[in-house]
C-alpha cells in the first residue's frame, strides 16, 4: 500500500515541477515517510501536507522537502548541516543524495524529537546522519565548514553563526520571517554573500539564541 502511495506522490510532485531531477526522484522513492510519522498518522504519510509529530512541531510537506532538495543542488560526498531534525524524514532524503561518502549532521533542540529522529533514522537504515540535541540557531561548529546548510524552521534573520560555518562557494537555504516566511537561498563567495528570494513558505519558528 505505502509503496503505491509513495509512487503516486512522487508522480504528483514531478508534474508540479517540485521534483525536477532523477536523483531527487530516486531519493523520495527510496525513503519511507511512514517510518517518520506517529503511528496514528501513518495513513496520511503520503498526503502532501505537514503532519504533527508532537511537541508542537511538524514534519514538512513533501513538496517543500522536494523544493529544498532541488534548490540546494546537493552532490554525492558533501558534508551538510541541517537545523531542525524533526522526525528525521528530511535528513533521510538528504542522506540518499549525499551517498555513502557524504555526511549530514542534524541539530534538534527538543530532546524528545532528537531521540525520536535517531530511532527513526535507524529504522530506515540510514547510517550517514548524526543527530545532535542542541540550540540549532548556533549551528554546529564542531564539524564546520559545511558544503550546504539548510534550516527547517523560520528565522527572524540569517544567523551569523550559520554563515560562518558555511564553506566558500557553499549554499544555505533558510526561511526568513515568522508565520509567513521567505525561503531564502544564500550563496557564499569569500566573505561575501548573495541572497535569492525563492518565494513564500510557512514553518514553525526557530527557537534559540540567534532565533526567536
Amino acid at each position: 500500500m505505502f509503496e503505491t502511495q509513495r509512487k503516486i506522490l512522487v508522480d504528483l510532485l514531478k508534474k508540479q515541477g517540485r521534483i525536477r531531477t532523477k536523483k531527487v526522484e530516486n531519493a523520495f522513492l527510496e525513503t519511507k515517510r511512514e517510518l517518520f510519522v506517529p503511528e496514528h498518522m501513518k495513513k496520511h504519510a503520503y498526503v502532501d501536507t505537514p503532519l504533527e509529530i508532537g511537541q508542537g512541531q511538524t514534519i514538512s510537506a513533501p513538496h517543500m522537502v522536494a523544493i529544498m532538495c532541488e534548490e540546494l543542488d546537493i552532490k554525492p560526498g558533501q558534508k551538510i548541516l541541517e537545523i531542525g531534525a524533526g522526525s528525521g524524514y528530511h535528513a533521510a532524503i538528504i542522506s540518499r543524495l549525499i551517498g555513502e561518502k557524504g555526511y549530514l549532521y542534524t541539530v534538534e533542540r527538543i530532546p524528545f524529537l532528537a531521540e525520536k529522529a535517531q530511532k527513526n533514522l535507524k529504522k530506515a537504515d540510514v547510517k550517514n546522519v548524526t543527530v545532535i540535541q542542541a540550540d540549532g540557531s548556533l549551528g554546529y561548529p564542531d564539524h564546520s565548514p559545511y558544503d550546504r546548510i539548510y534550516v527547517t524552521c523560520a528565522s527572524p534573520k540569517i544567523p551569523e553563526p550559520l554563515t560562518k560555518q558555511l564553506k566558500d562557494k557553499g549554499k544555505m537555504l533558510i526561511p526568513v520571517g515568522r508565520m509567513i516566511s521567505t525561503l531564502t537561498l544564500v550563496e557564499k563567495t569569500g566573505d561575501s554573500f548573495t541572497s535569492i528570494d525563492l518565494g513564500g513558505c510557512s514553518f514553525v519558528p526557530l527557537i534559540g539564541e540567534e532565533g526567536f
